[in-house]
């Protein structure tokens, strides 16, 4: 029967579910019980320095009454002037400046009320903060032996809440902690082993208790760690005061746990919290701890390991964390494991949240949903405003399931406020939710005409809160209402918000909300605006710069125009520092005189009402390294020393190399040289060095930027004397005269003199079977003359290096020759061969080498042209070496030479060969010395020519060629013509009339032809122009012509008179009464009046023509009649009648281009000059 009823209330719970209202915000106008909105946390530690605020805050529609119970009865608070309630509101506030704050701890809980309910708060456990002192106590030093593991206990007083725990010393600085060294959770300081640097006098454990920020310390605590020996001398003097630590002493041994005890152990933790195990042990060597999980895997992302590895730590624990640890501390010698069972208990805990608040219409069904869960598993109670629900009114509609109450068909007047608690034995829950029955029409909540921004591509929510019992019904529509907005790209939430997912500028525009229940209808209209997002186009880059210099971060942006953006540039996250060397622009940020300050990562933020970008840049500043410090020599060694140094700050740019130099104050005081160098990786150096020398030291470090500042010098090192370590370098022997024997050599530098007293053993004999050596000692010099010699003899030389400490290594051995003299003998058989006209060859046959004297350099061979019975042009060749022949180049042709050889060597010249001859053959002569044109005329000219400088062998004639040249240079058919030799000149009839031509003329002998003159001639003379010009001016039809021009410029002036005196003004007139002088002020072309113009190019002739010999065209006075005022050539047009003119005065643009004579003004200058063209 039960079982059935239970199917059949399942059914009715599926069909209401169908009908089930969510959650509403009732507006306060309306109706509605109370809901606490804020209170005092369930377990509430309060400081007693302080006044006592219990809060309590709760709405309703009226606004609610309160009141208070402690530890389960009524709170009279009107009973106690200490307590004072505020107004319009349940939070309690005591005054504890009269009593005991104790006298107030308790478990408070607040009753908010009205006519349609009433709500209940949490049970507030209200509890003073305790911070209680250290005990007073004496403690005694502790003296333990060296290696043994030591505990130092805290044992902090208990407050309330906790007090944390850490250890310091006299000087408020933390103890150093580490493997060895740790402090476990409980406070107390563990040592795995302790070493003799652990011996102090003030380990001092300190509580800090959070709630009132006070600080509590321990006595300090002395502990003193010595060997055995040191134990046995002071154990009389500590006997009677001291606590002896006398295990036995032990060099290694494997790890035992300090803490926790035992194999194994047990942990509880609750879920949602954090749990905490920790593994000390102790041994020596100290050992290594790790951890592992049994029946599974770490949580990887909640775990953590601290304290050296010594705790394990797991954040919001789940019941998947329960189950067994092993911890493991290992070490050389052995290892031994822990394990800690885990157990996993829960307060209980929401399933799917606390009930939530029911508005219903009359008439319907709604359910109220109390689900949690937790180990153990909960028990749930059912209160109906404040009383148990067993002992409220019955109510039809109303049936309670377990964690369910089912409620159907409710009426007005079934308001009321329910409290679901859910206990077991790690906490409660409790949760108040009221069911309101109202009968309202829709409203929407959201603001009316409300302007919604978007970026484009983003999400896009407009709001449409709603109110109504029944609940409405919300529906979209946009800009026309022709359909609601339910398919793509809209989605309705059941709250009524309308989401778009990716808002695009189409979906701009306003849209209108429609809420509708059986009561009535409401509207309400919003606007969308979907803006261009910001971007940045151009970001910061990377930056690596220099120390002083300047740096710019560029960060160029685009976004909408109608939203305002606001540039901020940031340094590693926060704000940039307040210093005008940073200056902010549009699009910029520009640094100025660069520190390392500045370094860092720098973010430019495009801020917008609507959205951002950002990017950022790193600074990199980099500057040459600091010096190196510290420098020590170490391993010092007769030859060798240890340097090392502590490198200076790099300053972000790796240091490549470290230069190594060093001064010897013995020898080189104040002169630093290079020593070695070595990477920049390392910072020690090995340094071969040499016996007698003062050193010192210094180290400079390079990076890319460039070379440190040198370090400080090193002390000096002094290395002892020795025997020189090598021999002079560089022995020679020459002569400087033909019986004497230079020995010199390059002399040893006080480095390497190795000691004091250097001096030189110098020894030489002939280089010749049986002869002895013959020394000398030498000091403060570089080389040693031996007289009496033979000449140019073949030695031996040796030179070897001594001082006060021994003799140098055994010197090698050196070739050197005594003086030379001159060579005794000439060449013999020498003779010339002829090439050609230019070059010969000489050959001869070596001298004996003994002859020679010295060391053969070559031999001379001089020779000279004769002309005339004249020696000139004496030239010599020399060829280095043993030759026996040899060429001469550049020779004239057809020439008697002379020639002779000898043999030089280093001291001089040889006697000289006999001397000889040979003659060079007819070569081809050279250019005519002069070409010169005369007799010009018409058709014909005259060249005239003198014969070549240099013949180079008997003429047999010239060579004429010409060819005509246009005005384009282009040249045309060439003639020849063949000249005698005796001629000088040639005139040429039948020439085109003026016409260039140009003329090559060449001599010839029986080698050839040489080279050519050239020269330019025109095919006419200035004297028959000058004549035809005068024929012209006489002629009569010339003369008439000139009349009728005269008569033409009469009838102009007449005109220009007339209209003058009918009121117009004379143009001349007017120029003169802007102008003093008219001679400057010829006609303009459209209204008669006059311009400026200079006449200092009108005596230029026409292209083509000739001038006089006096280089000068006189013009009568009445030349400028109409020349000057514009009548004349000026008006000119191209081959293809474009008008390429203006009407001016000024001569120079007559000079125009043959072929347009047609143009030109009919001048009698020009007119002769048009003449002549035709000629």
């Amino acid at each position: 029967m039960m079982e059935g009823r239970r199917r059949m209330d399942a059914a009715l719970l599926v069909l209401f579910l169908g009908h089930l209202a969510t959650a509403l915000e009732v507006p306060l106008d309306l109706p509605q019980p109370p809901t606490i909105t804020h209170q005092s946390p369930k377990d509430y530690i309060i400081d007693p320095r302080e006044n006592i605020v219990i809060h309590c805050e709760a709405k309703g529609k009226p606004h609610p009454s309160f009141s208070w119970t402690r530890d389960g009865t009524h709170f009279d608070i009107d009973e106690d002037p200490n307590v004072n309630m505020r107004p319009h509101s349940g939070t309690l506030e005591v005054d504890i400046s009269r009593e005991r704050v104790d006298q107030y701890e308790g478990v408070y809980q607040c009753t908010a009320r009205n006519k349609h309910g009433t709500a209940v708060s949490n049970n507030i456990v209200v509890r003073q903060s305790r911070s209680p002192l250290w005990s007073k106590e004496r403690i005694k030093p502790i003296i333990v032996q060296e290696g043994v593991s030591l505990v130092l206990e805290c044992r902090p007083p208990a407050g309330l809440p906790p007090p944390i725990i850490f250890w310091m010393d006299n000087n408020f600085q933390k103890l150093p902690q580490n493997r060895r060294v740790s402090q476990s959770l409980n406070g107390d300081l563990y040592f795995s082993n302790v070493h003799r640097e652990d011996s102090r006098d003030d380990y001092i454990c300190y509580a800090r208790f959070p709630h009132t920020q006070t600080i509590q310390q321990k006595q300090p605590i002395t502990v003193r760690v010595l060997n055995l020996d040191a134990i046995n001398d002071t154990m009389a003097a500590f006997y009677n005061d001291t606590d002896l630590f006398s295990e036995a002493p032990v060099d290694e041994r494997k790890p035992t746990f300090l803490i926790p005890s035992g194999p194994s152990s047990s942990k509880m933790v609750l879920r949602g919290q954090v749990l905490e195990i920790e593994c000390i042990a102790e041994g020596l060597p100290t050992p290594d701890i790790s951890w592992s999980k049994v029946s599974g895997d770490l949580p990887a992302r909640r775990t953590f390991f601290l304290n050296y590895n010594k705790t394990l730590r797991i954040i919001n624990v789940s019941e998947s964390d329960a189950g067994d640890y092993r911890c493991m501390a290992k070490n050389q010698i052995d290892s031994v494991h822990h394990t800690i069972h885990v157990t996993v208990k829960a307060a209980p805990y929401w399933i799917g949240g606390a009930p939530r608040n029911l508005v219903l219409a009359p008439g319907e069904n709604g359910v109220l949903t109390c689900r949690a869960s937790g180990t153990p598993k909960p028990s749930i109670r059912w209160f109906m405003n404040g009383i148990l629900i067993e002992n409220s009114p019955g109510d039809l509609s109303r049936k309670v399931e377990d964690d369910t109450i089912i409620f159907t068909d409710v009426q007005i007047g079934s308001s009321a406020v329910y409290q679901c608690n859910i206990s077991n034995d790690y906490g409660y829950l409790l949760s108040n939710a009221f069911i309101n029955v109202l009968s309202e029409p829709p409203r929407v909540l959201t603001v009316a005409n409300k302007v919604y921004q978007v970026i484009k591509n983003h999400q896009a929510l407009m709001d449409c809160s709603s109110f109504g019992s029944p609940i409405p019904k919300i529906t979209w529509f946009k800009d026309s209402r022709s359909s609601t907005l339910d398919g793509d790209p809209f989605i309705l939430h059941d709250n009524g918000t309308l989401e778009i997912r990716v808002a695009q500028t189409q979906n701009s525009g306003k849209y209108t909300c429609v809420a509708r229940n059986i009561l009535g209808i409401y509207e309400n209209h919003v606007y969308l605006e979907v803006k261009e997002p910001t971007r940045i186009l151009k970001q910061p880059e990377y930056k690596v710069v220099q120390r002083g210099r300047s740096v710019v971060f560029e960060c160029k942006v685009k976004h909408d125009t109608t939203l305002i953006p606001t540039m901020t540039w940031l340094k590693d996250d926060g704000e940039l520092p307040d210093d005008e060397r940073l200056i902010v622009d549009s699009d910029s940020l520009t640094i100025t005189d660069v520190t390392e300050n500045d370094a860092g990562v720098y973010t430019c933020i495009m801020n917008t009402t609507l959205d951002q970008d950002s990017a950022s840049a790193e600074l990199t500043v980099v500057e040459r390294p600091d010096p190196p410090t510290d420098l020590e020599l170490t391993d010092q060694k007769k030859r060798s020393v240890q340097l090392t140094w502590i490198p200076g700050d790099e300053h972000n740019s790796p240091i490549q190399k470290f230069l190594i130099k060093y001064q010897d104050s013995l020898h080189h005081r104040g002169h630093w040289h290079n020593l070695t160098e070595v990477p920049g990786t390392k910072t020690t150096a090995h340094l071969k060095l040499s016996p007698y020398v003062h050193y010192t030291f210094r180290v400079l470090a390079l990076n890319e930027v460039g070379l440190s500042e040198p370090s400080s010098p090193s002390r000096m090192y002094k290395t002892d004397p020795a025997a020189p370590d090598e021999n002079p370098t560089g022995v020679q022997g020459f002569g400087t005269d033909h019986n004497n024997l230079v020995i010199s050599w390059k002399p040893l530098s006080g480095l390497q003199s190795n000691g004091p007293g250097l001096h030189y053993k110098v020894m030489w004999r002939q280089q010749r079977p049986g002869s002895d050596w013959t020394q000398v000692t030498v000091a403060n010099n570089s080389k040693f003359v031996v007289s009496g010699t033979p000449t140019f003899v073949p030695y031996e030389l040796k030179v070897q290096a001594i001082n006060d400490h021994g003799h140098g290594p055994e010197p090698a051995t050196s070739l050197g020759y005594s003086g030379e003299d001159l060579p005794q003998t000439a060449p013999e058989n020498v003779q010339a061969v002829v090439i050609n006209s230019t070059l010969a060859e000489v050959h001869w046959d070596p001298v004996s080498p003994h002859s020679v004297r010295g060391h053969l350099r070559g031999y001379k061979v001089s020779y000279w042209r004769k002309h005339s019975d004249h020696k000139h042009n004496h030239e010599t060749l020399i060829f280095s070496g043993n030759h026996t022949h040899g060429m001469l180049p550049g020779l004239h042709p057809f020439s008697l030479y002379y020639f002779h050889v000898q043999v030089f060597n280093g001291k001089g010249d040889g006697p000289p060969s006999p001397t000889q001859h040979f003659r060079t053959p007819e070569g081809v002569p050279g250019p005519p010395t002069s070409l010169v044109v005369t007799n010009t005329n018409l058709d014909s000219l005259t060249l005239e020519w003198s014969p070549p400088h240099e013949h180079n062998g008997h003429i047999t004639g010239y060579t004429l060629r010409f060819q005509p040249v246009n005005n384009s240079n282009e040249l045309g058919t060439t003639e020849e013509l063949a000249l005698a030799a005796n001629e000088t000149s040639v005139t040429l009839p039948n020439l085109k009339y003026s016409t260039r031509y140009k003329f090559y003329l060449n001599a010839k002998t029986i080698a050839g032809p040489g080279p050519a003159i050239t020269q330019e001639a025109v095919t006419i003379v200035e004297e028959a122009v000058a004549s035809r010009q005068v024929d012209i001016a006489t002629q009569g039809w010339f003369i008439g012509l000139m009349c009728a021009i005269a008569l033409l410029i009469l009838i102009l002036l007449i005109i220009c008179f007339i209209q003058r005196n009918k009121g117009g003004k004379y143009p001349v007139k007017e120029k003169e009464d802007a102008h003093t002088d008219p001679e400057f002020q010829p006609m303009k072309d459209d209204d008669c009046t006059f311009v400026e113009y200079s006449d200092n190019e009108d005596h230029k002739p026409l292209k083509g023509s000739r001038t006089p010999s006096n280089g000068t065209v006189k013009r009568d006075d009445s030349d400028d009649s109409l020349v000057d005022y514009g009548e004349g050539g000026d008006g000119q047009f191209n081959e293809d009648g474009s008008f390429i003119g203006q009407y001016s005065g000024k001569s120079a643009s007559r000079d125009t281009a043959e072929g347009h004579e047609s143009s030109e003004a009919p001048s009698p200058i020009n007119a002769m000059n048009s003449l002549n063209s035709f000629v």
